[in-house]
């Protein structure tokens, strides 16, 4: 369980810096909210 849980964590944070990577092509600010707002999840999810 707790393997799955790790991997759903860096899934979560690779989402997230995915997200971050498209704002190169600029497209908008929610966007780099949205990116940061998964990566925290992420690495609290790796955390519990």
């Amino acid at each position: 369980m707790k393997i799955l849980k790790k991997t759903l964590g860096v899934c979560l944070v690779g989402l997230g810096i995915g997200i971050l990577l498209v704002l190169f092509l600029p497209i908008a600010g929610w966007l780099f909210l949205i990116g940061t707002i998964v990566i925290l999840v992420g690495i609290l999810w790796l955390l519990c």
